[in-house]
């Protein structure tokens, strides 16, 4: 069986990581089909808590070519499932200004549940993205040198 792993990579480079959670998600039969087809995008997703609930928005994952009318909608919101002190926990730094909580990566777990890493995040500034470019090139370069 392989292994799914759906990456956020423009997280990365947006934002700097202060926690990092993994949480389950509460999926349809459709949408957990489509996710070990690979069929998922992370990239624009963004999470909010409503009612002591964690719920991720913006998550696409695709329609199962072989649903029928009991298909799912692509961006619905989904619910995460976190134990409620991590949920209080994540509340209190979010009154935090500039702080957010973005989803890292969509993958399934050893047991087959769909799990999502989310991580606590504070958007950088262009200087700090300028420095993250500066380092890799400079790793890059430290690579090229030694092979």
């Amino acid at each position: 069986m392989k292994t799914i792993s759906i990456l956020n990579k423009k997280a990365s480079f947006e934002f700097s990581f202060l926690d990092k959670y993994v949480a389950g998600m509460v999926l349809t039969g459709t949408e957990i089909k489509s996710i070990r087809l690979g069929k998922a995008n992370i990239t624009d997703g963004f999470c909010v808590i409503q009612n002591g609930e964690m719920i991720a928005r913006n998550l696409e994952i695709s329609q199962y070519e072989k649903g029928t009318i009991y298909n799912h909608e692509p961006k619905r919101d989904r619910k995460l499932l976190l134990k409620k002190s991590e949920i209080k926990k994540l509340q209190g730094k979010l009154k935090d200004q500039g702080l957010t909580i973005v989803p890292i990566r969509l993958f399934i777990s050893e047991d087959g549940w769909a799990k999502l890493e989310i991580a606590l995040a504070k958007g950088k500034k262009l200087y700090d993205k300028r420095q993250d470019i500066k380092t890799k090139d400079v790793q890059r370069e430290i690579q090229r040198k030694l092979k």
